[in-house]
């Protein structure tokens, strides 16, 4: 489960970010983690599709 922030970060170049937040699980404790990453807005869709 994971979830795009609504506001995306921008860089004087034009080339636009945005700041993806996923719940990942510790195989370790079984207790969740948020891992916040910025990636570019074109590599959302991959980088959510990741495990």
């Amino acid at each position: 489960m994971a979830k795009k922030v609504v506001a995306t970060l921008k860089t004087a170049t034009g080339k636009s970010y945005a700041k993806v937040i996923r719940m990942v699980r510790s195989p370790k404790t079984n207790a969740y983690t948020f891992q916040e990453t910025v990636v570019p807005s074109d590599q959302v869709q991959e980088f959510l599709k990741q495990k």
